[in-house]
C-alpha cells in the first residue's frame, strides 16, 4: 500500500475471480468484527462483497457512516435518531482536536471543510458535495450541515442575542423549510424529495464565523403543478395550506373545507412535511409580513382554483370553447377580470402583418395554456422567493472572504415513465460523478504517474461517453432536442425517435427497444439504464407562454404578482426560431456555472446509500445496496485510497522546504516557519503511522517553543507592568503632595481673613458699648420725659413703677431696666413675627391692670427702644436680631461678656 512494495490492487471484475474466494471467505468468517471497519480502506481484501458485508454489519447496530477513502457513506435510517444529530454531538466533533479519531459521521466532514477554510497559507473554499439516489437522505444530510454550521460559526454575541428574527443563523436555517415547502413533493422513492437542485454558500469573515448566505437554484419541476404522476403529490405548500389554514384563512382563499382539487391528488396521506406553521413562522422570521404572506397564499389559491376549470369542444368550431366546469373565485385570487381570464384560455391571439386575429383554441389547446398559466405563475412566484431569501441572508462582499459551498440537488431517477425531467434530473447527476472521477479517480492516478511513482492503473467506470452522447458537440440529444424545439411547428414524435436512431445509432450508451410501439430512447446512465419517452419532450423544452397571459398578470390587482410581471423582466422565451432559449439550453448553461464554481474550491463527498426501495426503518436489501455501491464507484474509490499515498502535502515547485528534516542530515529538525513538502518525497514518510509520530514529535517540539515565547511575552509584560506601576505610584505621590499644599494655603488664608474679621468686630462692638452706655450721674430726674408725637404714634408701652428690676433680653446684649414710675419704649416691628418677639423680649410681670401695651407698628421694621436707667434705655438695632432671641430669658442664668458690664452698670445704681 506504499511506495516501494508491490501493489496487489484488483478490479472489481479481478475480486470475482478464483483465487480471492478464499480470501474473501477467509475475510467474512469472522462476522463479529466486521462492524469495526469504521475505515473500509482497512477491509482486505476489497472486493463488493467485503464492502457491501461491512456496511450491512455496521447498519444492523444502527452505525450508519461509515468512511471510504476520501469519501463518506451514509446510510438512511428512515427513522429519527435525535441523539446522533444533537447540539452536544456538534460541539464534541468541533472542539475535538483530531476529529477523525471520532466515529465516522456527516460532523467529521463538515468540521474538516470548517478547519480547511483558513487552515492553509492562502484561503482555501470549501464544497460539500451530497449524493445519492432519490430517498437516500440528501436532503436531510445537507439540512445537518447547515444546522452545524449555523452551531458552530455563530458569534458569541449572536448566540446570547435574545432577538433571534435578526440572527443571520437563525435566518439561513429558516431558508431551508421554505424552500423545502415550495420545492419538495412526496414520490413514489421518497416522501421529500426535492425536485430542484440547490447550492448554499455559507459565506464566512476573517474569524470564520458565519456573516451571510446565498442560495442558487437549478431547475424546478414546474409540470408537477399541473401534472402529478400517478401516486405521487404535489408540493407540499398546497397540501400545509388545506391541513393547517384557519377557518379565516380558508374563507380568504376561498377554499371551503369539503372542497376537492384536482391539482391535489392523494390529500388524506399524512406526512410529517405537512406542517403549516413551520413554513409561516419561517416567512416570519425571513421578514415576510402578514400583508404578502396573504398575497402569496392567494395566488397559491388561485392556482388549485384554477386547476378545477374544465373545458369541452363547442358545437360551433367557430366558437370558442365552453367551460364545462368553472371554479368560482379564480379570477379575483389572481387579481384579474374573471371574463378576460376565461378569453385569455380559450382564445389565443395570432398576428397577421400589422393586425391582430383572434382564433378560439381547441379543447386540448385550452387544457394546455390553462396549464401553462400555472406553471408560470408557480415557478415566477418560487424563483421570486428565492430573491427574497438572497436578499434577507446574503451579507455584502466586504463582510465575507470566504465560503463553504452545500451542494443538494435531485438524485438519480428512474420511474416507469420518464420524460424531460428525469432526463435532465439524470444528467445532472452524470455531471455530479464525472467530477468526481476527473478530480479523485483520474487525476489522482495520473498525478502518481507524473511524479514518477510506481503505480499500476486502477479500472473504474468512466462516464464520459455518456456524458458525450447527452451534451457533446457536434451532434448530441440536447442538440437534436434543441434543434427540433426552434421549429416552429408541431413536434412528431416518432420522427424523432427516428432520427435520433439515424444519428446516434452508433452509440453504445443509446438503444431502442425495436418492438415497442411508444417513442423512446434507453440511456446507459452509471446508475443503470434509464427509457425516455418523447411524447411530449419538445413541447416540455419549448416551454411556451402565450404572450396574452403574461399581459393579463401584469394587469394583476394582486400586489405580488403585479410586481414579478411588471416590475422584473421575467424570463420567458418570447422570441422565435433559432434564438429561442430552451429548458435544456438553459439548465445546462446553469450546471455548466457550477461545475466551474466547484473546480475553484475543494470538494468533500459524501455518498448517500438508499438501504431499500421502500423507505423502511433499519431494513438492508443486498442487491439494491450493491447496485448503488458499483453506479457511484464506491469500490474503485476504496482501492485507490487504499493502495495510494494516505497523506498528501503540496510544496512549492521552485524548491524544497522540508517539513520535518534540515536540507543536510536526516535527522529530525524543525526549520523555523511554517513549511510545506510532499510526504511521498521521503521514503521514510511512507504510512500514516509514521507520519502521526512525525507530527506528534513536531508538535512538542512546536509546543516548546510556544511555551518559551509565552515566558518571554510574560516577562516583557511583568517588567512592563511594574515599570508603569513605579511611574503612577510617583505621578500620584507629586500630584497628593502638590493638592496637599494647595489646601494649607487656603485654609492658612482663610484663618487670616476669620481672625481679622473677629478682631475688627470686637473693636467695633467695644467702642459702641462705650458710646452708647450712660452714666448714672447723667441722669437729673426721676420722671420720664413725655414722650413724641412721632413715637406716641408708632407705639408705646407704658410700665408702672416695679420693685425689681425689668430684665430684656436680646441677642447680643441683654438689659435690666431700672424699676422707675415710668419707662417708655418706643420700638417699630415689621410682621407679625418680629412684633411678638420684640414684645416676648420684655418678660414684664402678669399683673393685670398695671401696665399697658400698645401697639400699632406690625407693619414695619424695628427702629429703636428707649429708656433711662431711671426713666428710660435708649437702645438702638440697625438690624433685626429678633428672630434669634431668646424668648424665656433664664433670670439666674450667668451673664457675662458685655451683657455682664450692661447689667452691673444698671443694677448699681438700684441697688443704692
Amino acid at each position: 500500500q506504499v511506495k516501494g512494495v508491490t501493489q496487489r490492487v484488483h478490479s472489481p471484475d479481478q475480486s470475482r475471480n478464483d483465487p480471492l474466494e478464499d480470501d474473501v471467505q477467509a475475510f467474512l468468517i469472522d462476522e463479529d468484527q466486521l462492524h469495526t471497519f469504521d475505515d473500509l480502506t482497512k477491509v482486505n481484501p476489497v472486493t463488493p462483497a467485503t464492502v457491501l458485508k461491512c456496511l450491512q454489519a455496521r447498519y444492523s447496530l444502527k452505525v450508519f457512516y461509515t468512511h471510504a477513502g476520501c469519501t463518506l457513506v451514509a446510510l438512511n435510517p428512515f427513522q429519527a435518531i435525535p441523539d446522533l444529530y444533537s447540539v452536544d454531538v456538534m460541539k464534541e466533533y468541533h472542539y475535538a482536536t483530531q476529529p477523525q479519531e471520532f466515529k465516522p459521521h456527516i460532523f467529521i466532514v463538515a468540521e474538516e471543510a470548517y478547519r480547511n477554510v483558513q487552515g492553509q497559507l492562502e484561503p482555501v473554499n470549501q464544497s460539500l458535495v451530497v449524493s445519492g439516489e432519490s430517498g437516500a437522505g440528501k436532503t436531510w444530510t445537507s439540512r445537518c450541515l447547515m444546522k452545524y454550521y449555523a452551531t458552530v460559526a455563530a458569534s458569541a454575541q449572536a448566540v446570547s442575542s435574545q432577538d433571534a428574527v435578526e440572527r443571520i443563523e437563525r435566518r439561513v436555517l429558516d431558508s431551508n423549510p421554505l424552500m423545502e415547502a415550495f420545492g419538495n413533493a412526496c414520490t413514489l422513492r421518497n416522501n421529500n424529495s426535492s425536485r430542484f437542485g440547490k447550492y448554499i454558500q455559507l459565506q464566512m469573515n476573517r474569524a470564520q464565523l458565519l456573516v451571510g448566505a446565498s442560495v442558487q437554484t437549478y431547475l424546478l419541476e414546474k409540470t408537477r403543478v399541473a401534472c402529478q404522476p400517478a401516486n405521487e403529490r404535489n408540493f407540499h405548500i398546497f397540501y400545509q395550506m388545506m391541513k393547517g389554514a384557519t377557518d379565516e384563512q380558508r374563507t380568504d382563499w376561498k377554499m371551503p373545507q369539503d372542497q376537492c382539487f384536482v391539482w391535489l391528488p392523494n390529500c388524506e396521506n399524512q406526512i410529517e412535511e405537512d406542517g403549516f406553521l413551520e413554513t409561516a413562522e419561517a416567512m416570519v422570521h425571513l421578514g415576510i409580513d402578514a400583508e404578502r404572506q396573504r398575497q402569496i397564499f392567494r395566488v397559491l389559491a388561485g392556482i388549485l382554483q384554477l386547476g378545477n376549470v374544465s373545458f369541452c369542444s363547442s358545437t360551433n368550431e367557430s366558437q370558442p370553447c365552453d367551460l364545462d366546469q368553472v371554479s368560482e373565485g379564480t379570477g379575483e385570487l389572481l387579481g384579474v377580470p374573471a371574463e378576460e381570464l376565461c378569453r385569455c384560455l380559450r382564445v389565443r391571439t395570432l398576428k397577421a402583418g400589422k393586425q391582430n386575429v383572434l382564433k378560439p383554441c381547441s379543447q386540448a389547446e385550452c387544457g394546455v395554456r390553462r396549464d401553462c398559466l400555472a406553471k408560470v405563475i408557480y415557478g415566477q412566484l418560487f424563483e421570486w422567493l428565492v430573491t427574497f431569501i438572497n436578499s434577507c441572508i446574503c451579507a455584502d462582499q466586504s463582510k465575507w472572504c470566504n465560503f463553504i459551498g452545500v451542494l443538494d440537488v435531485y438524485g438519480f431517477e428512474c420511474f416507469q415513465i420518464n420524460n424531460l425531467e428525469q432526463l435532465c434530473i439524470n444528467y445532472a447527476n452524470e455531471k455530479l460523478q464525472q467530477h468526481f472521477v476527473a478530480h479523485y479517480l483520474r487525476a489522482q492516478q495520473e498525478e502518481y504517474v507524473s511524479e514518477g511513482l510506481e503505480w499500476s492503473f486502477i479500472k473504474y467506470q468512466d462516464n464520459q461517453s455518456c456524458l458525450d452522447l447527452l451534451e457533446g458537440s457536434p451532434i448530441s440529444v440536447f442538440s437534436l432536442l434543441n434543434e427540433e424545439s426552434r421549429l416552429n411547428r408541431a413536434s412528431d414524435s416518432t420522427a424523432l425517435r427516428g432520427r435520433l436512431e439515424k444519428e446516434l445509432g452508433g452509440n453504445d450508451n443509446i438503444c431502442w427497444d425495436k418492438f415497442s410501439k411508444v417513442p423512446h430512447f434507453t440511456v446507459a446512465h452509471y446508475a443503470g439504464k434509464v427509457s425516455y419517452q418523447l411524447e411530449g419532450m419538445v413541447e416540455k423544452n419549448k416551454d411556451p407562454v402565450p404572450p396574452e397571459l403574461i399581459g393579463l398578470l401584469e394587469k394583476s390587482d394582486n400586489l405580488l404578482l403585479h410586481e414579478i410581471f411588471s416590475d422584473k423582466e421575467t424570463e420567458i422565451p418570447h422570441s422565435k426560431g433559432l434564438s429561442r432559449v430552451t429548458v435544456i439550453s438553459k439548465f445546462k448553461n446553469s450546471l455548466e456555472n457550477l461545475m466551474k464554481l466547484l473546480l475553484t474550491t475543494a470538494p468533500h463527498y459524501t455518498r448517500c446509500i438508499k438501504p431499500n426501495s421502500d423507505c423502511r426503518p433499519l431494513t438492508f436489501k443486498n442487491r439494491e445496496v450493491i447496485l448503488q455501491l458499483e453506479a457511484c464507484g464506491i469500490v474503485e474509490t476504496i482501492h485507490i485510497s487504499a493502495a495510494g499515498f494516505p497523506i498528501r502535502c503540496s510544496f512549492p515547485p521552485h524548491t524544497l522546504v522540508v517539513r520535518y528534516f534540515s536540507k543536510d542530515e536526516l535527522t529530525p529538525k524543525l526549520l523555523p516557519g511554517v513549511c510545506r513538502c510532499d510526504v511521498s518525497t521521503q521514503s521514510d514518510l511512507s504510512n500514516s503511522s509514521q507520519l502521526d509520530l512525525l507530527e506528534d514529535h513536531r508538535g512538542k517540539i512546536l509546543s516548546r517553543c510556544a511555551f518559551t515565547i509565552q515566558c518571554c511575552w510574560l516577562r516583557h509584560q511583568r517588567r512592563r507592568r511594574l515599570a508603569r506601576r513605579q511611574s503612577a505610584t510617583l505621578i500620584q505621590a507629586a500630584v497628593r503632595s502638590w493638592l496637599v499644599r494647595k489646601q494649607i494655603r487656603r485654609w492658612n488664608g482663610a484663618a487670616s481673613v476669620i481672625q481679622n474679621t473677629w478682631k475688627k468686630w470686637r473693636v467695633r462692638t467695644s467702642s459702641l458699648a462705650e458710646a452708647e452706655l450712660d452714666e448714672a450721674e447723667d441722669l437729673a430726674a426721676d420722671d420720664s420725659p413725655a414722650l413724641s408725637a412721632v413715637v406716641r404714634e408708632r407705639g408705646s408701652v407704658q410700665l408702672s413703677s416695679f420693685q425689681e428690676p425689668v430684665p430684656v433680653r436680646g441677642w447680643p446684649m441683654g438689659l435690666a431696666l431700672a424699676s422707675a414710675p415710668s419707662i417708655t419704649v418706643s420700638l417699630t416691628a415689621t410682621g407679625f413675627q418680629k412684633m411678638i418677639s420684640v414684645m416676648t423680649s420684655l418678660n414684664l410681670p402678669s399683673r393685670r391692670g398695671e401696665y399697658k401695651v400698645e401697639t400699632n407698628q406690625y407693619k414695619q421694621g424695628l427702629a429703636s427702644i428707649r429708656a433711662r436707667p431711671r426713666g428710660s434705655v435708649k437702645l438702638h438695632y440697625q438690624r433685626s436680631p429678633l428672630l434669634y432671641a431668646d424668648m424665656q430669658p433664664d433670670l439666674k442664668s450667668n451673664v457675662t461678656g458685655f451683657n455682664e458690664i450692661l447689667l452691673e452698670k444698671t443694677l448699681r445704681p438700684i441697688q443704692r
